[in-house]
């Protein structure tokens, strides 16, 4: 279509933007706000008659396709493209081409027929993978460990480069952890008395032989006598059990011929003070060295000694 107004009494001939060429302004095309409205000038008003130019804006469906329009009089004027009752889509009209519709391809693992994925062979080739790596497993460890004989070898009979375990023999060397020896332990009233030391019963609780301990030890010169032997030369300790009157006491300490600087303490450790020796056992020690082998210890009461004490055994232990 060339710009200007052909000619043609139809809308889809107008050119709404005529007025910018020359031949469309020579055929009376106005820009927009002009007289005669937007493009080419419609008809003159007239008295108590709508505008009909074909250049006003029109209402949806006021085209008509496929047919003629319909025509209808309003106010004495013929009206052009009045809208149809009812739209429909070109290819119902006679003539038109119906769209053409493309069949949906079938859409696979979904439903409506499709085939799913090969779960099946998935599932077999996994376990053909598993069944390989086990076999490879079983053969190396196969390989590795190899086959006994009667030879003591590998198979062959034939030693091969690789470790080889040794068989521990039972030793017959004493062991350095051995359980120490045990040490001497000896009831008082087997011990050689010396001075105005004698042997009674009758204070209860003694743990000797028939109830027996040694008394008479507070008089200066009375003493008990220890012969025992110890495994290894060293330091022991030497400890006793008495019974004091609820006070203090000590004994002089003498061993292979020589006395000990420090007295034995035979103090009241339990804090009594029921004078009653029955409720007064208690035990105490003193360190000592003593050489391997044989022995002699002696408690004795030495100027200077508290000695109101009954003694029921002594034994030797480690420190």
């Amino acid at each position: 279509m060339a710009a200007g107004n052909n000619g043609a009494n139809t809308p889809e001939d107008d050119d709404p933007f005529g007025y910018l060429y020359a031949d469309g302004q020579a055929a009376g095309a106005q820009p927009p706000g002009q007289a005669g409205g937007y493009g080419y000038p419609g008809p003159a008003a007239q008295p108590g008659v709508p505008r009909t130019s074909y250049n006003q804006v029109r209402t949806v469906g006021e085209r008509q396709y496929g047919g003629v329009p319909q025509q209808q009089t309003y106010g004495g004027q013929q009206q052009y493209g009045q809208p149809h009752p009812q739209y429909a889509a070109p290819e119902t009209y006679p003539g038109g081409d119906r769209t053409r519709q493309s069949p949906i391809p079938p859409q696979r693992g979904g439903g409506g027929g499709g085939r799913g994925p090969n779960t099946k062979g998935l599932l077999i080739g996994a376990i053909a993978v598993v069944a390989v790596v086990v076999i490879g497993i079983t053969a190396a460890v196969i390989s590795n460990t190899g086959d006994e004989n009667t030879d003591g070898g590998t198979a062959g009979g034939k030693p091969t480069g690789g470790s080889t375990q040794v068989q521990e023999q039972p030793s017959t060397e004493p062991s350095a952890d051995e359980t120490p020896a045990a040490l001497p332990q000896q009831d008082a009233a087997t011990l050689k008395l010396g001075g105005t030391a004698l042997l009674a019963k009758d204070i209860k609780g003694a743990e000797g032989t028939d109830g027996l301990y040694v008394t008479g030890f507070n008089a200066i010169g009375s003493s008990a006598t220890w012969q025992t032997e110890v495994p290894e030369a060293g330091t022991y300790k030497m400890e006793v059990r008495y019974a004091i009157p609820a006070k203090d006491a000590n004994a002089t300490v003498t061993v292979n011929g020589k006395a000990n600087p420090n007295p034995m303490n035979l103090k009241n450790f339990i804090g009594s003070t029921d004078p009653n020796p029955e409720k007064n056992w208690q035990t105490t020690w003193s360190q000592v060295s003593l050489q391997k082998g044989q022995n002699t210890i002696m408690l004795s009461c030495e100027q200077g000694n508290q000695c109101d004490v009954i003694f029921d055994w002594v034994k030797i232990s480690h420190l």
